[in-house]
């Protein structure tokens, strides 16, 4: 294991590792904790009693936070003629048709979600290799297929993050920046703790959220008590 640095070994000493902190302590303490010297992306990861090959547990979704992620995302529309326009007037960064998916089979990335009407899925699924592992398939859970394409674009710019429960039953999302204020970082956090909640399948016995950990890009994990988030 690679020896952490000075920066990072002062942070983890503020950290009591046995202690679930209250949410606004551990906030606060995550943004203390930051040794980065950027604006770091502040994450957090539910461990979750879910069973991802059970398909009432495989917990996937989107959640528009209530003060954005910090990020700006770049958004790619696909759809015919008669939805440009109002992918355009939303504030898509790209609209088009099968011209774009010609793009990406030479190579092109840059965007960072893609929405598309429900007619442009038999293209798209042709390029599922390109772009399932890159999480970058568009799907009805997540609301990128869609033929309302002004209101999943603006959810995307106005902050929207996608949530998918992993094989170890982690489901980690990005909360917001560093620079955001503790009340907001909390906030962003009470709105996906209170979403997972109420996504509790009815399958799941005992403890549904066994642990959450805040962290900076390169900061400790810090974890929350549960019960303090409601």
């Amino acid at each position: 294991m690679a020896k952490r640095s000075r920066k990072y070994q002062e942070a983890m000493s503020l950290v009591d590792r046995t202690k679930r902190y209250p949410l606004n302590e551990a906030v606060e303490l995550a943004k203390k904790t930051n040794i980065a010297n950027f604006d770091a992306t502040v994450e957090i990861v539910f461990r979750m009693n879910l069973d991802s090959r059970k398909a009432d547990q495989n917990l996937r979704g989107a959640i528009v936070l209530p003060h954005g992620s910090g990020k700006t995302m770049k958004v790619l529309v696909l759809t015919k003629t008669a939805k440009q326009k109002e992918a355009e007037a939303a504030g898509a960064d790209y609209v088009g048709d099968v011209e774009y998916l010609d793009k990406i089979k030479e190579g092109w990335f840059d965007f960072d979600v893609i929405v598309a009407t429900p007619d442009m899925m038999g293209e798209l699924g042709k390029l599922g290799k390109i772009l399932g592992p890159k999480g970058l398939m568009p799907n009805a859970k997540t609301g990128t297929v869609t033929m309302d394409i002004e209101k999943a674009v603006k959810e995307i710019k106005a902050g929207k993050v996608t949530y998918r429960v992993d094989k170890n039953g982690n489901i980690p999302l990005i909360v917001g920046k560093v620079s955001f204020e503790p009340v907001k970082l909390a906030e962003n956090i009470r709105t996906v703790f209170q979403t997972l909640v109420r996504l509790r399948p009815q399958t799941v016995k005992g403890i549904y959220i066994k642990n959450i950990v805040i962290s900076t890009s390169m900061g400790p994990g810090i974890k929350i008590a549960p019960e303090s988030i409601v």
